[in-house]
This record gives structure tokens, sequence and C-alpha cells, in this order.
């Protein structure tokens, strides 16, 4: 992404450090934020400094790499898998999050590990850098596959955020809104807010103005409204895991604008790399929802009159939340898996053929 004509990766390697946009300041100020410390870079995850499947699972992979500097050779092992474990247990719904370890803890592995630290270490910069690269042409991929699904002056509809700042670059589901403006075809995006933590009304508008994307930013609830009246003729968003059979874990939410769509007949793409793909999990019902914190239901950021950036209430005091981050959407109500691989279907043969693509490479 360009930020005011400045290159930059949603998480990068800078100087020995591992770098990430700092998200939870967005829109209203853009920060890059920095660690060599491993628990550092899993607490960006579990606080959602950075956030979304792809960019997820490069800080995992990075994190790891990280590890491997901070493990003193005489216990390399025995630290290096508490390491594992800390990220691991971040955030449990994104899969991109364990493929992002286990790539970069094969790469250990096969350098020696305990045995050889310094090929280890090595080894896992480079395992953790190409896996980052690969969220990035896989992306690109997406955005090319999914270009046609759009015509000319069509109004389509998001969720959440799944662009730049959700992967590595590109982004899933808007890298095809992103192909298709760059190619000169126009399109009008409706941004719905994604309470409680506002990714889209915050992150995918704030990517939308500085690409100069013609956009709409609706409250949650309106969305229904807008397909209905056929101001939205498609609607694309991304993915946190795919299960074998097509169900998709996404941003809570997600599972509710489907059902809209399949009753007033607009098509809804999910897209997303193949990263993402859980083929151990034979379906949605097997998929873990992260419950989070009930304040950030109960408590939101923003400016002031006096463009002070703070910290309000907007429930009463005593009053109880339940705060989901993610649903699942049926296969059934999906209409095609944009893939760096392609579009298949959204069925467990779908699936099958998304696999064979993804191995013959």
């Amino acid at each position: 992404m360009d930020v005011n004509g400045t290159p930059y990766r949603t998480v990068d390697w800078t100087d020995g450090k591992l770098q990430l946009i700092d998200q939870p300041a967005l829109p209203h100020s853009f920060g890059l934020w920095h660690t060599d410390d491993h628990e550092e870079a899993a607490d960006a995850i579990s606080t959602m400094i950075v956030r979304g499947a792809g960019a997820i699972g490069s800080t995992a992979g990075y994190a790891l790499a990280l590890a491997t500097r901070q493990a003193p050779d005489a216990d390399f092992a025995a630290y290096m898998s508490a390491a594992f474990a800390t990220i691991r247990d971040t955030r449990p719904t994104a899969q991109n999050l364990f493929a992002g370890l286990d790539w970069v803890q094969s790469a250990i592995d096969s350098a020696g590990g305990a045995e050889r630290p310094d090929d280890a270490r090595d080894a896992a910069l480079a395992a953790a850098s190409s896996f980052a690269d690969a969220d990035v042409a896989a992306c690109a991929a997406i955005g090319h596959h999914g270009a046609d699904l759009f015509q000319e002056g069509w109004g389509v509809g998001t969720h959440c955020n799944a662009g730049w700042l959700a992967f590595t670059d590109w982004g899933s589901a808007l890298a095809p809104v992103f192909r298709n403006h760059r190619q000169g075809k126009q399109l009008k995006v409706f941004v719905d807010e994604t309470r409680p933590r506002g990714q889209g009304a915050r992150l995918t508008a704030w990517e939308l103005a500085g690409e100069g994307i013609e956009h709409h930013i609706i409250a949650d609830n309106a969305f229904g409204f807008f397909a209905a009246q056929g101001d939205i003729q498609a609607v694309i968003t991304g993915a946190d895991r795919v299960a074998a059979n097509g169900d998709v874990a996404n941003k809570i939410g997600t599972f509710g604008h489907a059902v809209i769509c399949r009753h007033v007949g607009i098509p809804f793409y999910v897209a997303f790399p193949s990263s993402t793909l859980d083929t151990a999990c034979p379906g949605g019902k097997q998929i873990p929802i992260e419950e989070r914190s009930a304040d950030e239901v109960h408590w939101t950021w923003g400016l002031d009159e006096e463009g002070t950036f703070r910290r309000v209430r907007t429930t009463p005091d005593g009053s109880p939340a339940r705060n989901p981050a993610f649903d699942v959407t049926p296969a059934e109500l999906i209409d095609g898996l944009v893939t760096e691989f392609g579009i298949f279907p959204a069925s467990a043969d779908g699936i099958r053929q998304l696999v064979t693509a993804r191995d013959a490479g």
C-alpha cells in the first residue's frame, strides 16, 4: 500500500525488528509499531495492533523468528516450545496464524533446531519472510481472479476489513476492487461499520479513500436496506477460516449479510488465500469462535470536537454484554470462493478442487 506516496507493508521486517502498522490509531493517526520481542509481538496480535487473517499469519511467523533470536543456545528447544505456545494461543479462529507458525517451525526443524541454533535462526527469518511474500503474491492473484466478478458502475458491499491492512499487502476481498480501480473500472463500495471495533468504518474506508475509490460508510443495520433497493449488485468478504465443506468463519455479521444476499438475489463471494483453508476441520460447527472482552461493546474510541482522541462508554453501567468476534456462513449461502488459484464452488467438492490446484503448485 501507499501512504502519502510512501510504500508500506502491513507486516514487515526492518533493521532487525518486526514492523507493524498501528491499526487501533487509524484512521485518525498513521504510525508504525516495532518490536524485537516475541511476547510483545504476540500481545500485538491479541490486542489487535495487527489484525486480519493474513497479517496475523505473517506476524506470527516473524514472532517465532524473533523468539529464535531470544532463545539461549543451552535451552533453545524448551524456550522455543514455550514461545510457539504463547503465539499460538493469541487468537483461536484465524487459520493463517497456525499456517504461519507451522511454516516457520518446519524451517527451524529442517535447519537442525536446538542442535544448530544459529542455522535455525537464519532459517526462521528466511521462512517468515517467504511466508509474508507468499501472502502478498496470493492476494495479488486474488485481485486478478476476482476482478471480472464486478461490472462497471456496480455497487459492491463488503464487511469488516479485508484490504491491505488485513494482509501483508493487497488484501483479499478488496484486492479485486483495487485492481479494477487501477485498470479504470469504477465501482462504488458500501462499507458497513462492523461493530464493535469498527474495522469497516475505520480501516476499509481509510484504505478506499487513500486509493480514491468511491465509497459510502453505512450503519451495520442499513445493509439490508441498500441491498433490497438495488444499490448493491454484489458482496465480497474475507475469511478467517474455511472448513473442508466450504463453510466460512469471518467477522461477526458476515452470516447475516449472506442471508440477506440470498433473499434479495445478490451474489455473495468470499475471498481468501489458501493459507486460510483448514482441511482438517470438517465443517463450520467445528471452527472455534473467539469471544472477546465485553469492554469492546461497552466502550469506543474516537475524536471529540476539539480533536482529542478519547475513549467513551456508550452503554449503561451494569449491563452485561457478549462479544463473539466471528460467525460461520454456511457454504450453501456462498456463490464462489475467490482464491489465488481461481474461483471455486463453496462445497466439499470445490474445496477438493482448490486443494488439488494448490498442491499442483
